[in-house]
């Protein structure tokens, strides 16, 4: 079985731009022994359902909430059912959502 809670870490570039975190290692002769940061990866992958439009996933066309689009809607109860479709779509159990207000929200998650 794979596991979706560990894997390659991303690091923010700008606000909507992720890259890989990549720290390269040297052994003693100067050759490459290791590159890619590894660890966690639940909310990373939760950011990127949330800021991710459908269709831009390849394999899943179906895939991502969107919420850029929820900063010109007064009604954010759309996207907090998104937010839970979309997640259990990827395996993720929502516990605990609190979106009510663009500038204070929190989510507590974990992978089935």
């Amino acid at each position: 079985m794979k596991r979706k809670d560990f894997g390659i870490q991303l690091k923010p570039v700008s606000a909507e731009l992720y890259d890989l975190d990549v720290q390269v290692m040297h052994d003693q002769n100067g050759k490459i022994i290791s590159g890619l940061v590894l660890g966690p990866t639940l909310y990373q992958n939760l950011a990127c359902l949330l800021m991710a439009e459908p269709g831009d996933f390849k394999l899943s066309p179906d895939l991502g909430v969107g919420l850029r689009n929820a900063l010109l809607d007064e009604d954010l109860l759309r996207y907090r059912h998104a937010v839970k479709e979309q997640a259990a779509k990827d395996g993720i159990f929502i516990k605990h959502l609190n979106l009510y207000n663009l500038k204070n929200y929190s989510i507590e998650a974990e992978y089935e």
